[in-house]
């Protein structure tokens, strides 16, 4: 049973909620994000919140009770993507290791011999740099952006011995000891 998905989803202002069939739609000042829910799991409006109700049988159905709690969290995701946004931050480390935006498609140095592209992927998501050695991914679904910053993170991974190569910002990396400082400790 999951008490996530007995909690209401509060719905900010400006923020609006529709569905067909069991497609759910949530629309808000930063985009829209739909959302299946599967059967067995009932939505309703009531009160300014969604409240996510599983099937009346749902102690003998183990799917509903399953689903119900991942129906609640991937609706109150898109509610709060669509009021707020989701953002990942990705920081680039090593020599001549640099990245640019360009109508929508970064474009980054990583140390091979040539240019490395990434586009974001989704309508509501873009692809921001600050400055040369920070990518900002931001969007208003959750899986998109997350898709997107991984995406560029396997475009080069960071160097165990170097450290040097793509990483989430305040991921802990952590730094092997190269082949002569581990052979010097030997006697």
């Amino acid at each position: 049973m999951s008490r996530i998905g007995f909690k209401p989803i509060p719905l900010p202002e400006g923020v609006t909620f529709s569905h067909e069939g069991s497609t759910f739609l949530v629309k808000g000042p930063k985009g829209e994000v739909s959302v299946h829910v599967p059967a067995g799991v009932s939505v309703e409006e009531a009160d300014g919140a969604l409240h996510v109700r599983p099937a009346a049988d749902w102690e003998e159905n183990k799917e509903s009770a399953a689903n119900h709690g991942t129906a609640a969290a991937l609706l109150h995701n898109a509610v709060k993507g669509v009021h707020e946004g989701w953002k990942k931050e990705l920081e680039i480390n090593g020599t001549g290791y640099r990245a640019s935006v360009k109508d929508g498609v970064l474009t980054m140095f990583l140390g091979y011999s040539h240019e490395v592209h990434a586009r974001p992927i989704g309508k509501y998501t873009k692809i921001s740099c600050p400055d040369e050695t920070h990518v900002v991914v931001e969007g208003v679904d959750k899986f998109e952006v997350g898709e997107t910053a991984a995406r560029i993170y396997d475009l080069r991974r960071p160097d165990p011995y170097g450290q040097k190569g793509v990483h989430y910002k305040g991921q802990h990396l952590i730094k092997k000891v190269g082949k002569r400082a581990a052979a010097s400790g030997k006697k």
